[in-house]
């Protein structure tokens, strides 16, 4: 149905009641859903409704803000007060409070935000959403807000979480200026950082770790002068657990200057400098992770829970649709049709393995940990794994169906146990196969090996060439055309 002709129903239903007893109607209707759970479907089709009237509506003037404000609170579970100008609006919670000032016309002038017992600071990325009307990612910031206090116990024992999570970012911040110098650049620091690339809260945006970004993202970076291209991040945030954990409550880093081992030196977790509290420290990514079993067994030392394994490369391929063409993560499909300039479509046979430990993985969303020593090892670990992905990921593609009948060269991609897999081929002269192995040693280290059989001719490239070229651009069709192109010169030279 349309909007106008829903409107027009609307219109039509309640013409002839006085406007103050529709006016009461639709304030029952935004207020009463939100005040408890959505407990059924028809609670949760009301409140879709509502949503859409707000969206509708645009925020065109200071009364619809207010209104968008309001339901955007309550959702989360948080206090809504307007002043009596109706200029400002404060969204409290018994740990923060947002105080947003707002002209007559509904433009926002300023947003400030008070965590428990602390003074108000102006947070310019909350004004830059909202005069953007991007509400979806102001209504994840007060969500973000909330779980960040979502600690067992009463208001003393949340605030504890909080001044732990200050703690943290503080041990992080002296970590990322270790090994920093003047000329660093950010595309190095995301690479090499102790700690990657690091971004401190501020305001309503948490802490967030930048930790790998692919050639291809720093090459459109370049070629887009101005631009910056964000590779794999992970955010820095506390949350509530059934057990007690012993949190650091100062930071634990004195010296700012390495040890002998290039690590920092920490205080020991004392009485003093510590407490236990039903919380633990969290990096969480905004699309879940797929990692490999062994990965996994690397930081498990860090309790991760719940996690469901399947076949490593079945969850890569559903994870990579999912981010280039939103597809259904039940899809099955294993073979893809990969296009390069100057070169025969590839298509690609990605051999999913089993369930077997050495071939597994699982999708993990977050990474707890307790202490800020844990971080530099499990951000290594996570870079290899991603990077690990990335090779993968190269081989699949949006494409399954071969559109044309122009010439193909098929491959095979084999997993190996760890992070090491086979690309089997046709020799481009003979009619046997050839094979290339690929072992992501770690993000920034890779060794390669082709295999031909001794009595096919060379395909002219050496085990060191393939490996540069892995390296140089982290895509699997990229590599094998430059393969395909020195047998070329082979055979145009026989």
């Amino acid at each position: 149905i349309s909007t106008n002709a829903l409107m027009e129903q609307l219109r039509l239903k309640y013409q002839h009641r006085p406007w103050t007893e529709t006016l009461k109607l639709v304030y029952f209707c935004m207020d009463n859903p939100l005040r408890k759970p959505v407990s059924n479907a028809a609670d949760g089709l009301l409140l879709s409704c509502m949503e859409k009237i707000e969206r509708t509506l645009n925020a065109k003037s200071v009364f619809s803000v207010m209104n968008v404000l309001e339901l955007l609170s309550r959702q989360r579970g948080l206090t809504v007060h307007v002043s009596p100008s109706g200029t400002a609006c404060y969204i409290t919670s018994m740990m923060f409070y947002v105080e947003i000032q707002l002209e007559k016309d509904g433009d926002v002038m300023d947003v400030k935000l008070a965590h428990f017992e602390e003074a108000p600071v102006v947070c310019d990325d909350l004004v830059q959403l909202l005069r953007m009307k991007n509400y979806d990612a102001f209504g994840k910031i007060l969500e973000d807000l909330s779980n960040m206090y979502q600690i067992p116990g009463n208001s003393e024992m949340k605030a504890k979480g909080y001044l732990a999570l200050q703690a943290l970012e503080k041990d992080l911040f002296s970590m990322s200026l270790l090994d920093r110098t003047q000329d660093l650049n950010r595309v190095t620091e995301v690479l090499n950082g102790k700690v990657g690339h690091l971004v401190p809260r501020t305001g309503g945006t948490p802490m967030n770790i930048e930790f790998y970004i692919s050639p291809y993202q720093v090459l459109e970076a370049e070629l887009n002068n101005g631009s910056q291209v964000c590779g794999t991040k992970t955010v820095v945030t506390v949350e509530g657990t059934d057990t007690l954990h012993k949190l650091p409550l100062s930071p634990l880093i004195v010296d700012p200057h390495p040890g002998e081992d290039s690590n920092p030196a920490f205080l020991q977790l004392t009485d003093e400098l510590s407490m236990d509290l039903p919380a633990l420290f969290v990096l969480k990514f905004h699309q879940p992770v797929p990692m490999s079993s062994s990965s996994i067994e690397e930081i498990q030392r860090i309790q991760i829970s719940g996690l469901k394994l399947a076949p490593l490369y079945e969850l890569i391929v559903q994870s990579t649709l999912k981010e280039k063409c939103s597809e259904d993560l039940s899809t099955n499909k294993s073979c893809f049709f990969v296009s390069l300039p100057d070169c025969p479509k590839h298509c690609y046979f990605i051999n999913k393995g089993s369930e077997k430990s050495d071939l597994a993985g699982a999708l993990v969303s977050k990474i707890p940990f307790c202490h800020p020593k844990c971080v530099p090892s499990v951000i290594e670990i996570l870079r290899h794994q991603v990077a690990y992905n990335t090779l993968i990921s190269s081989c699949v593609s949006e494409k399954h169906i071969n559109e044309d009948d122009s010439e193909l060269l098929y491959f095979e991609v084999i997993p190996h146990k760890n992070t090491s897999f086979s690309v089997f081929f046709l020799h481009p002269v003979k009619e046997n196969l050839a094979c290339v192995v690929i072992d992501v040693i770690t993000s920034r280290e890779v060794q390669c090996h082709l295999h031909v059989n001794p009595q096919d001719p060379s395909l002219n490239c050496s085990n060191d060439f393939i490996a540069r070229a892995v390296k140089r651009c982290m895509s699997v069709p990229v590599v094998m055309r430059a393969v395909f192109r020195n047998a070329a010169k082979v055979k145009a030279d026989s």
